[in-house]
C-alpha cells in the first residue's frame, strides 16, 4: 500500500523518524535518481547516469522517505551491502509524492530539490511510460563501486564539489563502465555500430562520433560556475573538479578525473589523474603534472597557491607555494638537483619544518623528492652545463584578475 499522505511538516518529520527506526535501517552516505542510457543491443547494459540532484552525507529525511516509498511498493532493500540501485516505478513515485505533501506545492526555486525529482517523476509517469529510464542508487559504504550508477554518483559528487579530491573510493571504475562511442553526449554501443554502419553510412545517417571512451565530458553533466572558462569542452573529463575562476584554454591542456583545482587557476597543460593545483597558479602550456600512474611511485602531486610551472614543464613531485618550475624541465622524484648555499640558507628560513641542513658546501644536491611540497622553490636549468638548480622564487605569480 501507499504511504499516508502526510499533512504537514510535523506529520512529515514522524514519518522519517518512523521509517529510519525500522529493522535494518541504515543511512545512506548518498543517494540520488538517475536517467539512464541502455545499451541499443543489450538493454541490460547501463551506458551512462545521469543525475540532476545527488545527496551526499546529506539530506537523510529526503533519503528515508524514498527509502520508506520503495518499501511501500514492494521493493526489499538490502542494507548490508555497500550500494542498493533498481528501477523507478511509478507506485514508489506516487508513494513519495504522497509522503512530500506539505512540500509539494512550493515554487521550484522554493522547494528541496529532491521534491523537485519525483514531482517531474510525477508528470513524466502521467504524460508517458517511466519504462526501464530512470534509477534510484543508494551507497550505504563508500566501497568498490559495483554498477555504473554507484560509479557516477561518485564522479558527480567530486565535480559538484561535494566530496574533496581524493576522498572517494574508484577502485575498479574502468572496470564498471562500458567503453562507448560518445556523440553529442549520447552514448552508442560499439557493437550497435559496428552493426549497422553499413546501412547508416549509404544513407548518410551515420552518426559525430566525437570520442571513444568510458568516461563522459564533464560539461555533459556539470553546469560550470559563471567565471569558470571551458575553451574546449573535450578537455575536462567526469569526475574533474574545477573551482570558480578556473581558465582552462585549449590545445594541450587537460583535466583528468578526481583531479582539478581549489581555487582560479590558468591551464594549458595537463592535470593527471589525483593532482589537485592550488589557486593562483599557472599551469603553462603543454606543462605537465604527473598522476599517480605515471612517475610518480603512486604519491599523489598537489601544486601550491601562486605556483607557475613554465611551458613543456614537467612536475613529478608536490610543490608549495610561491614556486616556479621554468620552462622545458622536468622535476621527477629522483631528479638531482643543485642548490647553491646561500639559496638553501633562504629556502630553510622559508621552510622552518623542513628537514634540510645547509653546510658549507658551495653546491648541495638533493634528489627531487627530498624538495618535495617546500614553498617558495625557484627550479632552473643552467644553460652552460645543463644541471638542474633550486633558488629561493623572488616573485609570487599573480593571475590577470580581468581573465579570471
Amino acid at each position: 500500500m501507499a504511504l499516508n499522505i502526510t499533512i504537514n511538516e510535523d506529520e512529515f518529520k514522524a514519518l522519517v523518524c518512523e521509517i529510519e527506526s525500522r529493522e535494518g535501517y541504515k543511512k545512506p552516505i548518498a543517494f540520488g535518481i538517475a536517467r539512464v542510457d541502455r545499451g541499443q543491443l543489450d538493454s541490460q547494459k547501463i551506458l551512462q547516469a545521469t543525475f540532476p540532484v545527488i545527496n551526499w552525507n546529506e539530506n537523510f529525511g529526503s533519503a528515508a522517505i524514498l527509502i520508506g516509498a520503495l518499501q511501500e511498493s514492494g521493493v526489499e532493500i538490502d542494507f548490508s551491502g555497500s550500494e542498493f540501485v533498481c528501477d523507478v516505478k511509478k507506485k514508489f513515485v506516487k508513494n513519495a509524492m504522497n509522503a512530500f505533501t506539505p512540500y509539494l506545492n512550493l515554487a521550484d526555486g522554493e522547494a528541496h530539490k529532491n521534491v523537485q525529482v519525483i514531482k517531474t517523476l510525477d508528470w513524466i509517469s502521467q504524460t508517458d511510460k517511466l519504462r526501464k529510464d530512470y534509477r534510484i542508487v543508494f551507497l550505504f559504504e563508500d566501497d568498490k563501486p559495483q554498477s555504473v550508477e554507484a560509479v557516477y554518483l561518485k564522479l558527480y559528487a567530486l565535480s559538484t564539489g561535494k566530496a574533496p579530491l581524493r576522498s572517494v573510493n574508484l577502485a575498479g571504475a574502468f572496470g564498471v563502465l562500458e567503453n562507448v562511442a560518445w556523440s553529442l553526449g549520447q552514448p552508442i554501443e560499439l557493437a550497435w555500430l559496428r552493426r549497422n554502419e553499413i546501412e547508416m553510412k549509404m544513407m548518410g545517417s551515420y552518426p559525430i562520433i566525437e570520442s571513444v571512451d568510458k568516461f563522459p565530458r564533464f560539461l555533459s553533466h556539470i553546469i560550470p560556475d559563471d567565471n569558470t572558462r571551458i575553451l574546449d569542452t573535450s578537455k575536462v573529463r567526469m569526475g574533474a573538479q574545477l573551482a570558480s575562476g578556473t581558465t582552462i584554454m585549449p590545445g594541450a591542456s587537460y583535466v583528468n578525473f578526481n583531479a582539478g583545482t581549489t581555487g582560479a587557476v590558468m591551464v594549458e597543460g595537463r592535470i593527471s589523474s589525483s593532482v589537485i593545483v592550488g589557486k593562483g597558479s599557472d599551469v603553462g602550456g603543454g606543462a605537465s603534472i604527473l598522476g599517480v600512474l605515471s612517475g610518480t611511485n603512486g604519491n599523489p602531486v598537489s601544486i601550491g597557491e601562486n605556483t607557475l610551472l613554465g611551458a613543456n614543464s614537467v612536475t613529478g613531485i608536490p610543490l608549495g607555494d610561491g614556486c616556479i618550475v621554468d620552462a622545458g624541465i622536468a622535476i621527477l622524484e629522483g631528479t638531482k638537483i643543485g642548490v647553491p648555499h646561500a639559496e638553501l640558507t633562504k629556502i630553510i628560513k622559508s621552510n622552518p619544518k623542513a628537514k634540510l641542513h645547509a653546510n658549507k658546501d658551495e653546491i648541495s644536491f638533493f634528489k627531487g623528492l627530498e624538495l618535495c611540497g617546500l614553498n617558495g622553490v625557484h627550479f632552473r636549468q643552467n644553460s652552460m652545463n645543463g644541471m638542474i638548480m633550486a633558488y629561493r622564487s623572488k616573485r609570487e605569480i599573480k593571475l590577470n584578475s580581468e581573465l579570471h
